[in-house]
């Protein structure tokens, strides 16, 4: 999976380098998005899990030039128990409710930033004493036109969440988003 995001994230990049002097699409007016997402957790998070699958709606609607946009993003994660000795853990579920900004300073090449909550729908299951933590979320992605209106949306992020438990830390991730979108 490590070797998956590290590619995806090249050819991200060097597809954003060649086309920085690429005409934007028609990015008026109200725009959604949906797709699945995929993770990595990092640091003493990556200790109790190995990596995540879920996905996500954004909604995105313009307010300076059609180049800076107001989001909303919710979905699902889940992030999948390491085994110790042959015995599993308990999966780690979240929710995550985010608002932001999405700016395309160049083409269709963004960077964005979202800050929010992730509930835990199994709290009781993995031991938090906490219902929901913290959330926050810097992204860079480039969206491919598809024709009209519809887009496909390719972003790669570092998302943060606060402790889950009283005495524990920061859990974080790596993540992967590959979403269609359209506008309204």
């Amino acid at each position: 999976m490590k070797k998956a995001i590290k590619l995806s994230t090249f050819i991200l990049a060097a597809l954003t380098l060649l086309t920085f002097s690429a005409k934007a699409q028609d990015r008026e007016g109200f725009r959604l998005s949906v797709g699945p997402e995929f993770g990595l957790p990092v640091g003493d998070f990556g200790d109790a899990y190995d990596w995540s699958v879920g996905g996500s709606i954004q909604a995105e609607y313009p307010i300076l030039k059609n180049d800076l946009y107001v989001t909303l993003n919710a979905g699902f994660s889940n992030f999948f128990a390491k085994d110790f000795n042959g015995i599993s853990g308990e999966d780690l579920q979240l929710l995550p409710v985010k608002a932001g900004l999405k700016y395309f300073p160049v083409g269709n090449f963004y960077v964005q930033g979202e800050a929010g909550v992730s509930f835990l729908t199994n709290k009781d299951d993995i031991g938090a004493t906490k219902s929901a933590t913290f959330a926050y979320a810097p992204q860079v992605g480039y969206q491919f036109n598809l024709g009209g209106k519809s887009y496909l949306d390719a972003g790669v992020r570092f998302q943060g969440n606060s402790k889950f438990t009283d005495n524990g830390s920061s859990n974080n991730f790596f993540g992967l988003r590959i979403a269609y979108g359209f506008g309204l």
